[in-house]
């Protein structure tokens, strides 16, 4: 079995003080249901406290009225190599996110962290693109446009980070960004080899294809994990974040050596997102994470 080892990691995340929902743009919102805020704030604390005990750094971004989804730090931008790029949402419901973030990688985060501004295309930050070693799993079909994948390649200067871009395509509106259906368990900085989750019937045929070429040995979901967001998960190369109800996942990530650790996230699968959608990654330039790096 490989040895697994944990690696500090900074985070980013925004408090659920106004999450609701009020407008539905995925399969998973039920106008017809009901949203418990303050129970929604008190599994978000629990997460972020989980995470502070791992020894990882969580900074928050603060809520604004009117934007409720705001909670997904994720889709917010994607920082890789100390460089910042906000992102432009398809929905008009949650356009507003994207300068938040932006804000916050300008004064909050440097400078430690460059901001770039907000993408051009329609760009979902990490939900849709993930950093595997030195490949960017990039997701399109529902959010995140090819266009910009192009333009993330560009701007972030991914060709001169030795990082290569791998498109996939999503197919099932379920899983309607990537981190819904892919994570990163492994990025093999430390063990060697990458690994990574997945739900096959959620990506494309060649996706598919193009996925097992580059991880045969993935862990491979089941439909009952990928139905409660088991797979929107944060790693850090030992303890693996999830659902407390992807159950069969967990056991499957304790054969591998991973260490599951389960955060009941209930309210705010309602709005469509779990613990990954809840955390985004903030990489530095180089070398490891210090404290006055993320300063």
């Amino acid at each position: 079995m490989t040895q697994r080892t944990a690696s500090p990691r900074h985070f980013l995340m925004c408090p659920p003080t106004y999450f609701d929902v009020v407008y539905a743009i995925n399969p998973w919102m039920d106008l017809s249901g009901s949203v418990d805020t303050d129970l929604a704030v008190a599994q978000w604390e629990t997460l972020k406290a989980t995470y502070e005990s791992r020894g990882h750094r969580v900074d928050v971004v603060q809520p604004e009225p009117g934007l409720p989804d705001m909670v997904y730090a994720a889709n917010g931008g994607i920082v890789v190599g100390g460089r910042a790029l906000a992102a432009r949402f398809t929905f008009p419901e949650r356009a507003a996110e994207g300068p938040a973030y932006e804000r916050w990688f300008a004064t909050e985060g440097a400078p430690a962290y460059t901001s770039l501004g907000q993408s051009v295309e329609v760009m979902e930050g990490e939900g849709d693109l993930l950093v595997a070693g030195d490949l960017l799993l990039a997701g399109t079909g529902f959010r995140t446009t090819p266009a910009a994948h192009a333009e993330v390649a560009e701007r972030l200067g991914l060709a001169e980070q030795g990082i290569t871009l791998v498109p996939l395509e999503l197919v099932d509106p379920r899983y309607y960004h990537l981190d819904t259906a892919l994570a990163m368990l492994d990025d093999g900085s430390i063990s060697g080899s990458r690994t990574v989750a997945y739900y096959p019937e959620a990506f494309s045929p060649a996706a598919q294809e193009t996925l097992r070429e580059l991880f045969p040995d993935a862990v491979v979901a089941s439909a009952e994990d990928a139905a409660v967001l088991g797979l929107n998960i944060v790693s850090d190369g030992l303890h693996v974040f999830l659902s407390d109800r992807a159950t069969r996942l967990a056991d499957d990530l304790k054969d591998r050596g991973f260490v599951p650790v389960g955060i009941d996230l209930s309210e705010l699968l309602k709005g469509g997102g779990s613990v990954k959608c809840c955390t985004l990654e903030l990489r530095p330039a180089v070398g490891p994470l210090t404290p006055e790096m993320t300063r």
